[in-house]
C-alpha cells in the first residue's frame, strides 16, 4: 500500500523545489541588472504577488478539494480542455528544462574541484564528461522515484536540512560583515545606464525563477495524507524561502559593491564567502550547491513525472501514461521524461547551451500555467460571489499578467514555439481517448489558429 506524505514532508518539498540552483546565484545575477533600491522595489512586487498566488493555491486546495493535481486540474476545470492541455504541457516542458538545467549547473560547481585554466573537465556542465556524469545522476534518480515517491519524498527531506546549513552560515556571516556605506554605493543605479522601473523589470524572470516550485504540493496533492496540509505547506514553504532570498541578496550588496558583485562568476556566493571567511568559504558553498541542486532535482524529477500521469487520467496526455508499478510510481511518466531529459542532455552538449540559457526557458513555460491558477479562483470568486475571494484572485492574476508583461515579447515567441508540438500530443490523446472524431469548439479553434499563426516570427527570433 503506497505511504501518503504529511505536512513535514510536502512542506521540504515545495521548499526544496524552490531553493534550487538559483539562490546560489542570486547575488550576481541580480547585481548585473539592478540597483538596490531596484532590488527592493522587485522583491517587494515579487513577495506580495508569489503570496498571492501561494494563498491562491491555499483557498483553492480548500474550496475544491476535488481537483487533484492542481495546474493542470485547475486550468482544464475553468477553462477547457486545450487551456487544462496547455498548462499541463507548460508545466511538465517547465520541469524537463528545470531538471536539465540542475544537472548542468551541478557539474559545473564541480568544475571548482577539478578544472584549471589548461585543463578543462566540467566546464560549465555542457563537456562531454559532465554529460555523461549527468546521465548517471539522472538515472540513479530514476532509480530511486522507481522504489515509490514516499522513499524519494524522505531522502529530498533530509538533503533540504542538509542544504540549509551553508546558507544558514552565509547569512549570519553577511549581517556580522554588512556596510550600509557599501549597499548605498550608486543606490539608483546609475551606472547601469537605465531607469529604475526598467531594472525592476529586468528582475522579474530572475525572482519567478527562484520561486518555481511554489506549486509542488499541490502537484502531488493526491498523494498528501491530508488535503489541509497541501496548502499549508505552500504558505510555510513560501515565506521561509522569501526569507531567505530577501536575506542573500541585500546583504550581498553590503559586503560587495554591486558593480564589483556583477563581475563575479557564479556561482557568485562561493566569490563572497571566499571575501568573508577565506578559500574554504568556496568548498562549503560549492558543496552546499551541489546538495541543493540534487536535491531540488529529486523534488522537480518527482512532480515532472506527476504532470503527464494525472493528465492523462483526464484524457490530456496518452493513456499510456497512466500506468504505475507496484510501488505507486508513475512509472510509464517517469521512463518518457527521463528519456526525453537524456536525449536534450545531447543537445546541450551539441549546442553548448548553459544554466542561464535554460533558466530563461523554464521561467518562460511557466508564465502561463501560474497565470491560469489566479484566473480560476477568480472564475470560483465571481460564481460564488465572494469578495475576499476575489482580492486574492485579483491578486494572483494581476502578478501572472504583470510577469507576462515584464518578460519582453521576444521571450514569450520562444515559449510558443515549444508549445506548439503539444497541440498534436493534445489532439492525439483526445482521440484515442473517446474512440471517436470530437470537434472543436471556437475558442479551441481560436488559440489553434493563433498558436500556428505566430509560430513564423517565433522561430525567426529564437533562432536570431
Amino acid at each position: 500500500m503506497e505511504k501518503k506524505l504529511g505536512l513535514t514532508t510536502l512542506t521540504a518539498l515545495v521548499l526544496s523545489s524552490m531553493l534550487g540552483a538559483g539562490i546560489f546565484s542570486l547575488p550576481q545575477n541580480m547585481a548585473e541588472v539592478a540597483s538596490p533600491a531596484a532590488l527592493l522595489i522587485g522583491w517587494g512586487i515579487t513577495g506580495t504577488g508569489i503570496l498571492f498566488l501561494a494563498f491562491a493555491l491555499l483557498i483553492l486546495t480548500r474550496i475544491r478539494p476535488d481537483l487533484d493535481g492542481g495546474i493542470f486540474t485547475y486550468a482544464k476545470e475553468g477553462f477547457g480542455e486545450l487551456m487544462g492541455f496547455c498548462s499541463a504541457w507548460g508545466y511538465w516542458v517547465c520541469a524537463v528544462v528545470a531538471n536539465l538545467s540542475y544537472l548542468v549547473i551541478v557539474f559545473a560547481a564541480l568544475s571548482f574541484f577539478t578544472d584549471t585554466p589548461d585543463r578543462i573537465i566540467f566546464g560549465e556542465g555542457n563537456t562531454w564528461q559532465a554529460i555523461l556524469g549527468a546521465s548517471a545522476l539522472l538515472w540513479i534518480v530514476h532509480g530511486l522515484i522507481l522504489r515509490g515517491v514516499q522513499t524519494a519524498a524522505l531522502i529530498n527531506l533530509i538533503a533540504t536540512l542538509a542544504k540549509l546549513i551553508p546558507l544558514a552560515l552565509f547569512i549570519i556571516l553577511a549581517i556580522m560583515l554588512f556596510n550600509l556605506d557599501t549597499f548605498k554605493i550608486d543606490f539608483t543605479g546609475i551606472n547601469l545606464g537605465k531607469p529604475v522601473w526598467e531594472q525592476v523589470k529586468s528582475t522579474m524572470l530572475i525572482t519567478l525563477w527562484v520561486f518555481i516550485g511554489i506549486e509542488g504540493a499541490v502537484v502531488v496533492s493526491g498523494r498528501a495524507k491530508r488535503k489541509a496540509d497541501v496548502g499549508r505547506a505552500t504558505v510555510l514553504a513560501v515565506l521561509m524561502a522569501l526569507s531567505v532570498y530577501l536575506l542573500v541578496t541585500l546583504l550581498s550588496l553590503g559586503v560587495v559593491p554591486r558593480a564589483e558583485l556583477a563581475e563575479m562568476r557564479n556561482p557568485s556566493m562561493s566569490g563572497i564567502m571566499v571575501l568573508m571567511m577565506g578559500p574554504l568559504g568556496e568548498i562549503i558553498i560549492a558543496a552546499g550547491l551541489i546538495i541543493s541542486v540534487c536535491a531540488a532535482y529529486l523534488s522537480w524529477t518527482i512532480m515532472a513525472a506527476e504532470v503527464p500521469f494525472l493528465a492523462a487520467q483526464h484524457g490530456a496526455f496518452p493513456h499510456a501514461f497512466i500506468y504505475q508499478n507496484h510501488k505507486g510510481a508513475p512509472s510509464s511518466s517517469l521512463w518518457f521524461t527521463n528519456g526525453t531529459i537524456q536525449l536534450s542532455l545531447l543537445l546541450i552538449w551539441l549546442t553548448g547551451s548553459n544554466y542561464s540559457t535554460l533558466l530563461i526557458i523554464a521561467s518562460e513555460m511557466i508564465l502561463i500555467p501560474y497565470f491560469l491558477v489566479g484566473a480560476f479562483l477568480l472564475k470560483e470568486a465571481i460564481r460564488r460571489k465572494n469578495i475576499k475571494l476575489g482580492l486574492v484572485a485579483a491578486g494572483a492574476s494581476l502578478y501572472g499578467l504583470w510577469l507576462i508583461y515584464a518578460s519582453g515579447l521576444e521571450n514569450l515567441f520562444m515559449s510558443i514555439v515549444l508549445y506548439v508540438p503539444g497541440i498534436l500530443v493534445f489532439f492525439y490523446a483526445r482521440r484515442v481517448a473517446t474512440h471517436k472524431k470530437k470537434p472543436l469548439n471556437t475558442t479551441e479553434r481560436t488559440i489553434i489558429i493563433m498558436l500556428f499563426i505566430l509560430l513564423a516570427p517565433a522561430l525567426w527570433m529564437t533562432l536570431k
